[in-house]
């Protein structure tokens, strides 16, 4: 599979596919095609599909094979962001926010990735539920606003806005704190919860989360009630 990523700022990944390649995808990102893709629609197993919807994916994932010859596949953001080819193996994993899978080789698997276990886990906000992508593969990830990346050293932290999280490897620790101070909770407007990342390992933040994005139009929005 050879792949080129084009436009800005809502990008598209167009994949080009030998005779009997595969890509996978959550439906609705496939923007277009040659004729000779087709398509199966697959829950991928119960336990698989709940989990999908769990961290906010849709249940039902495409996959689209090249028949009797070489094909072409393009799949787009559906926000205007970045797209980021990575490849993953079985010593190799990475850890992805909520939504942010678009496709990858049929090699990719996806599952459901805890944070941390307690009540603040459960009220980290974006951050709390992820996704671990394993297998063997290149996965492309659609990201929000633009990316920064961190190679953090072993012991090495970095504090970070839960929604602003996009990925990191699976060799990072990640845990979720409360902001500290009353003070800091009701008047710094920065939420009550921040995820502590931890290296040895790769960090890629968004600036700009779909949540966020949604609550500056609407608090913009004028009130006619």
């Amino acid at each position: 599979m050879k792949y080129e990523i084009q436009g800005e700022p809502m990008p598209v990944v167009i994949c080009h596919l030998e005779s009997g390649e595969s890509m996978i995808n959550e439906s609705g990102s496939m923007v277009w095609m040659s004729p000779n893709m087709e398509m199966q629609t697959t829950a991928g197993g119960v336990g698989k599909a709940f989990g999908r919807m769990f961290t906010g994916e849709k249940m039902f994932q495409n996959i689209y094979t090249a028949k009797d010859g070489p094909g072409m596949i393009a799949f787009a953001c559906s926000f205007p962001g970045s797209i980021r080819a990575v490849r993953v193996t079985p010593d190799s994993p990475v850890v992805v926010q909520k939504s942010g899978f678009l496709a990858a080789e049929q090699g990719v698997e996806l599952s459901v990735f805890f944070q941390k276990k307690g009540m603040a886990g459960f009220f980290g906000g974006e951050g709390f539920l992820m996704q671990k992508v394993s297998g063997n593969g290149i996965v492309f990830l659609e990201f929000d606003g633009s990316v920064v990346e961190y190679d953090l050293q072993a012991g090495e932290k970095l504090v970070v806005d839960s929604g602003n999280l996009a990925m990191i490897d699976a060799t990072c620790g990640i845990d979720v704190q409360t902001v500290k101070g009353v003070k800091n909770v009701l008047f710094g407007g920065e939420g009550l919860f921040n995820t502590v990342v931890t290296g040895p390992g790769k960090v890629v933040l968004q600036t700009m989360p779909l949540s966020t994005f949604a609550g500056a139009i609407a608090s913009r929005i004028p009130n006619k009630g």
